[in-house]
């Protein structure tokens, strides 16, 4: 008991903490703070701190689904686990808090994301592996499918997947393909990927994951989580 606990604790623990960066990244968008500046400053503190961040949503078959099963087997013990509802529900929202930036992003340029040619960045949940279970990148596909996208994927790791009864097809990343998006969306941050190529090419760049953070001179218009 106290081993499969402790598997979930870790699990929650970290759904939690995420869930915090993912609101904080909410506000400071608000506020106009670079969050990831933030957090770099707040590392600096020699205790008490352990660094998390924000993202798109959560993936992986352990952390969005082991503290869901917690809370229903609290209920078991007439116990209602407050703080775990809170920050699943703030990760769970991620993925329209994308959509929306997204959109307000092609509003700079008279552009409706419906129509728009969006290139998304990453499929598996996390970078450099080909797995894709709870991806939050597949309910980001499900909301750029109902505002009518023109959008394409690609992941050097996961040439095709399913999601529901369809089969999507991931495409290289080319020079062409940079050029021709109205924006480009990194949801994964591959290593495979190269930023200097993405930033140099592209119009316009929201990214998710902070992956440019080493890319010295980005000619597109470019935004962060």
């Amino acid at each position: 008991k106290v081993a499969e606990m402790e598997k979930i604790l870790e699990n929650t623990f970290r759904n939690i903490n995420i869930g915090l960066a993912n609101e904080m990244a909410i506000l400071c968008n608000k506020m106009g703070i670079d969050l990831w500046e933030v957090i770099e400053a707040a590392k600096t503190k020699p205790y008490g701190f352990m660094a998390f961040y924000p993202g798109p949503g959560l993936g992986g078959h352990c952390i969005p689904i082991d503290p869901f099963y917690l809370t229903w087997k609290a209920r078991e013990y007439n116990y209602h686990t407050r703080l775990i509802e809170v920050a699943g529900e703030i990760n769970n929202e991620m993925p329209n808090f994308v959509v929306d930036r997204t959109m307000k992003i092609l509003n700079r340029y008279q552009k409706s994301l419906s129509g728009a040619k969006v290139l998304v960045l990453g499929v598996a949940y996390k970078k450099d592996i080909d797995d894709y279970r709870e991806s939050p990148v597949m309910e980001i596909i499900k909301l750029l499918e109902n505002y009518q996208a023109n959008f394409e994927l690609v992941d050097p790791h996961i040439p095709s997947f399913r999601l529901g009864e369809k089969t999507y097809e991931t495409v290289e990343l080319t020079n062409k393909k940079l050029k021709e998006a109205d924006l480009v969306l990194i949801t994964t941050d591959h290593s495979a990927f190269d930023y200097q190529q993405i930033a140099d090419l592209s119009a316009s760049i929201f990214d998710t994951r902070n992956a440019m953070k080493d890319v010295k001179d980005i000619k597109a218009y470019y935004e962060k989580l």
